[in-house]
């Protein structure tokens, strides 16, 4: 016989309504919590930048540390109250915003025993992508999911690429090596690798440059051939893009807080709890 009591129903509607609240955005209360969530963290990273500066650091360095740790104790209640009101916690803990939400607020404990990792606390700036589900921009997480599934097809095709390029930059690096030499710059085969990717890439910091006319126009080369090059993976994530239509809703799973599932989704694509 399942227990009815006003008791458990009492919880179980406190805890859906903590997740209606922290998660979704679909309702006033939900809407108010991420933006202030936002503003938060703003404030947060804007601390940490104020920190380092020597000059305000010298003059307001009570009132940053006391900030910092305001802040600390509010990111760790929020993570807290996302475990509890999650049937499945470890789905959370485990997915991008989970890791992101502990970044937040553990290099300021580690701060007490490693002075100076308080500054990784900028990492808090990721958790600002929360303003899309916010205010309920769908259409710029339906494009988030497109590109993510047009990255993911194209991925064994970006590695041949790059395993290409890798190859063809120690070839041009040894290349210029021989042409060049020493007297010219190029002291190693890993220094002249440096300066094909360099030339190739098109960035040409200058740094390095060769001095002969065979080197020059086999630099030359290297240029022109960097242009073709670039166009290479652009193409390949543009074939997959024109492939992946896929719409998401602003729902947010109740068991494990995940998010970005096709409009017409009934389930939850990771845990498969109905939504």
């Amino acid at each position: 016989m399942s227990d009815t009591s006003p008791e458990n129903n009492t919880k179980i509607d406190w805890r859906d309504r903590l997740h209606e609240i922290i998660f979704e955005a679909d309702t006033p209360a939900g809407k108010r919590f991420d933006i202030f969530l936002i503003v938060a963290i703003v404030l947060s990273v804007i601390v940490v930048m104020l920190e380092s500066i020597a000059s305000i650091r010298e003059i307001y360095s009570y009132e940053l540390h006391f900030a910092e740790w305001v802040f600390t104790a509010l990111f760790t209640a929020e993570y807290i109250l996302r475990i509890i009101c999650l049937r499945k916690p470890l789905r959370y803990v485990t997915s991008f915003f989970g890791v992101v939400d502990l970044l937040a607020v553990i290099p300021t404990y580690l701060s007490l025993l490693l002075p100076g990792t308080q500054y990784l606390l900028a990492i808090r700036i990721l958790r600002i992508l929360r303003v899309f589900r916010v205010l309920k921009l769908a259409q710029f997480l339906s494009e988030a999911r497109v590109l993510t599934t047009a990255l993911r097809a194209s991925r064994h095709k970006i590695t041949v690429f790059l395993f290409t390029v890798l190859t063809l930059v120690v070839i041009l690096g040894s290349l210029m090596y021989l042409i060049e030499g020493e007297d010219n710059g190029f002291t190693s085969i890993p220094r002249s690798i440096y300066w094909a990717v360099v030339t190739l890439t098109t960035v040409g910091y200058g740094d390095i440059s060769p001095q002969t006319p065979v080197g020059q126009f086999l630099a030359s080369l290297v240029m022109i051939l960097g242009y073709a090059i670039l166009a290479v993976p652009t193409g390949i994530v543009s074939v997959e893009l024109a492939r992946a239509d896929t719409q998401v809703s602003t729902q947010c799973c109740r068991s494990c807080g995940s998010e970005s599932h096709r409009h017409d989704a009934v389930y939850c694509r990771i845990c498969a709890e109905p939504l």
